[in-house]
């Protein structure tokens, strides 16, 4: 492709990436979905653009967005709101990773012949909701605030705990070794070493960033996570891991009690926060990775392969009826009727699974690519039914029919 047209290309689609934010927010029609039409018509429709085209920055663009992802994470996950969202949240996060991970080893080992540690790796890259999609829902639907923290903590912790059983399983598969022990040893020693370095990282960041306060750049923190993630990645560890901890680190600093540990530096050691204008350029930063993600999602998927589209939407079909009794076993019964149909239907997946996608066919397992193929069109036909069942629920009677499956949800307390 042409210099001249590849970047008239890229800013058509940046300028087109911000445009489509803002009609989320009007519509409340997700923008990724726009993002993976336009990917679609101008890949496999009109053959226009095709994958090998992002080849040589494919991997570059999935460690970037992992790292960006994982520490923006860590950074909204504070330890007290753990506490406090253990009893509803932290039930709905793991019973819908399980359950993703048991419906994609149904399908997948009995319909596709794929083993039940490739179907396992599916499931952890499914088994959590995605945070572009819920959280917008969540600022532009009329919800209690129990639900909206719910909402936006279940994503945050279910692509934590997605990105952190993928690896271990990719770790648990790389090694040729059939000692279990030894395994579970090696894996262990992986992520405790990636979190003290995280820790450790985070700590001496907190203690330096004050100290250059003078140098007024937005990519300073950034290039500090990238050079975190590289090192770790560098000595054979996990470096996703260790820029999650540097995240939560930075983003905790007062719950450490780091002060006991080193109480000469007591004065040095202040909680970290970005600026605004960081704020905004993370902001934009995953604004931009997002845009060419899903893009590059609706150009990779393959319509030749329909057995493929039907896995695929059986995965999405099963995923969301599970959603029902998933609410139903682990929602606390003071949600309304009506946040509970919402939060049945927030089944979308999103970027986190886009990354994750990527990593089965990088790390060299056999059916990496049918997982890569699957996991595009699950997030196209998830996001696509997630958008449908919002605007029956908010704008047709459809609503009081759904809002009868919770029927004991919401007794006694008033609508939001």
């Amino acid at each position: 492709m042409d210099a001249a047209v590849t970047v008239l290309f890229l800013g058509i689609l940046i300028f087109l990436g911000n445009i489509l934010s803002r009609f989320f927010a009007i519509t409340k029609i997700p923008d990724v979905l726009f993002l993976m039409a336009i990917g679609i018509i101008i890949g496999p429709l009109l053959g226009l653009v095709t994958p090998d085209a992002f080849g040589v920055v494919g991997p570059l663009f999935t460690m970037v967005t992992l790292a960006i992802i994982l520490f923006e994470g860590g950074l909204h996950i504070t330890l007290g709101a753990l506490r406090k969202a253990m009893k509803g949240t932290l039930a709905i996060t793991v019973a819908n990773f399980i359950v993703m991970t048991v419906i994609c080893i149904v399908i997948m080992k009995y319909l596709a012949g794929f083993s039940v540690i490739e179907s396992c790796l599916l499931g952890a890259i499914l088994g959590g909701t995605s945070s572009a999609v819920v959280i917008p829902f969540t600022k532009y639907l009329s919800l209690k605030k129990e639900t909206k923290a719910i909402l936006a903590l279940e994503s945050a912790l279910s692509d934590v705990l997605c990105i952190v059983m993928l690896i271990a399983l990719i770790n648990f598969i790389s090694l040729d070794e059939f000692n279990v022990a030894y395994l579970i040893g090696n894996l262990f020693a992986s992520f405790f070493i990636a979190i003290f370095i995280g820790v450790i990282a985070g700590v001496g960041w907190s203690l330096f960033c004050h100290r250059i306060a003078s140098i007024k750049s937005i990519f300073i923190t950034p290039a500090f996570v990238f050079i975190v993630f590289g090192f770790v990645n560098l000595l054979g560890f996990s470096g996703a891991i260790a820029a999650l901890a540097l995240g939560v680190t930075l983003g905790n600093l007062s719950y450490f009690r780091v002060e006991r540990v080193l109480p000469i530096m007591d004065n040095e050691i202040r909680q970290v926060e970005l600026s605004p204008m960081e704020t905004v350029f993370f902001a934009q930063l995953v604004t931009l990775l997002k845009t060419f993600f899903f893009i590059y999602i609706g150009i990779s998927i393959r319509f030749t392969y329909m057995e493929i589209f039907y896995m695929g939407a059986a995965i999405t079909v099963a995923a969301y009826l599970a959603r029902i009794v998933i609410v139903w076993l682990t929602i606390p019964r003071s949600i309304p009727r009506s946040d509970a149909s919402v939060i049945a239907v927030m089944q979308a997946k999103g970027l986190a699974a886009a990354v994750l996608a990527s990593l089965p066919l990088q790390a060299g397992i056999a059916v990496g690519q049918g997982i890569q193929d699957i996991v595009y069109i699950v997030i196209f036909l998830s996001i696509l039914v997630c958008s449908v069942m919002v605007f029956l629920l908010e704008r047709t009677p459809f609503c009081r029919v759904y809002q009868r499956l919770f029927w004991s949800f919401g007794k006694g307390t008033p609508a939001p």
